[in-house]
């Protein structure tokens, strides 16, 4: 337990370890006699689990540079980057997912604001420390495959066919660059417009059966012309998991991974980790836009089961495109979620966070906002 709390304090403290020695986590007031900062347990961590306060901290100064957090910002953050939540909340989506609809972030309308980071501010102000200016720490630019053509399978051309698209079936056959969902070479020189951003091509390991439909043949010549092309344009290639937990033994040197449909649950995140998974990027909402972890930055996960600081790194998912776009979920005209994304990516820069945004290559289509609206995204990061 005591690895745990050392390293929550340290990561509020934006890890600085020794800025967190500085800090107590007791009920104890004498423990203010060797500590500049006391944060006082609510009694819950490492017990039961129940709801944190979602309310700005508490705050008393007993003495001249001492401060008491009478909230318990601790267990607040284990609550949150653990996701303790999902086992005292059993309710999923027929996918089963735990939405943020049926999350206290998404009943208290707090997914928008990173409730930790704020914490950390508070406590980084108590200990009379600056904060890291703002601005990113990292840029991930990501694009689940989950499949690289439309019509160069044969479900895919004879769905084609039956609606009359023989023309675009033809011609996608005939050569690759002519299939809508080959968009490769836009997103390309899209994310190219970001030279900080870090690439990521999320890629499936499946057989493409039920959700997982389409697998694309990995020893095929589009997959391995399209592979050679990510890797010569420096993207790194990630695993996309599948829908129904599978997770090939081996990754072939894959350290990154999203699950697909985002559906991720507490004996998967272990199960990833003991495969070689070192970074997780699903941990975002598919129903809303925000911050599931309640920070903007990256952090170990904490598996609630055995209370133990895993090797697992959760980056916040931040915004997905079909979040924002389909009619199950926020239904957001183009300007809307272009005010949306100004605001999400405002609060990532107060707190210097890492971006981390999902595009589909199959979401720019013609019949979408998104080759509009994904550009205009890119030109706001770099301050256009």
């Amino acid at each position: 337990m005591n690895d745990i709390i050392e390293y929550i304090l340290t990561w509020l403290c934006y890890g600085n370890a020794e800025a967190a020695k500085r800090v107590a986590y007791s009920a104890d007031p004498q423990a203010l006699k060797t500590h500049d900062v006391l944060v006082v347990p609510c009694g819950h961590l490492g017990k039961d689990i129940v709801l944190p306060e979602l309310t700005n901290p508490v705050i008393e100064e007993p003495e001249q540079g001492k401060f008491v957090i009478c909230t318990d910002i601790v267990y607040a953050a284990f609550f949150f980057i653990s996701r303790a939540e999902e086992l005292i909340n059993p309710r999923r989506d027929r996918h089963g997912r735990f939405l943020a609809g049926y999350s206290v972030l998404g009943q208290a309308n707090r997914l928008q604001t990173p409730l930790l980071d704020q914490y950390a501010q508070t406590l980084m102000e108590c200990l009379n420390l600056p904060m890291p200016a703002a601005g990113f720490d990292r840029i991930y630019l990501t694009h689940d495959i989950d499949s690289i053509s439309q019509y160069r399978h044969l479900r895919g051309a004879m769905g084609g066919l039956l609606r009359g698209k023989w023309q675009q079936v033809k011609a996608a056959c005939r050569n690759i660059y002519d299939d809508p969902l080959y968009t490769f070479p836009w997103i390309i020189k899209q994310d190219a417009e970001v030279p900080q951003a870090k690439i990521i091509f999320f890629v499936k390991h499946t057989r493409g059966r039920g959700y997982d439909y389409p697998q694309y043949n990995l020893r095929g010549h589009d997959w391995l012309r399209l592979r050679n092309r990510l890797r010569v344009y420096g993207a790194q290639l990630g695993l996309h998991s599948s829908y129904y937990g599978y997770i090939p033994r081996t990754v072939k040197g894959m350290t990154a991974q999203r699950s697909h449909y985002l559906r991720c649950s507490i004996d998967q995140m272990q199960r990833l980790a003991g495969v070689g998974i070192t970074d997780d990027f699903t941990m975002g909402f598919a129903d809303q836009a925000g911050f599931r972890l309640q920070t903007t930055r990256a952090v170990r996960w904490i598996n609630p089961k055995t209370m133990t600081l895993t090797s697992l790194t959760l980056h916040p998912l931040m915004i997905m495109d079909n979040t924002l776009i389909q009619a199950n979920y926020m239904h957001l005209t183009e300007d809307e979620s272009f005010a949306l994304c100004k605001q999400l990516i405002a609060q990532v820069q107060t707190y210097h966070g890492d971006i981390c945004l999902l595009w589909h290559n199959s979401s720019f289509a013609p019949s979408t906002y998104h080759t509009s609206l994904y550009p205009k995204i890119l030109q706001f990061l770099n301050g256009k």
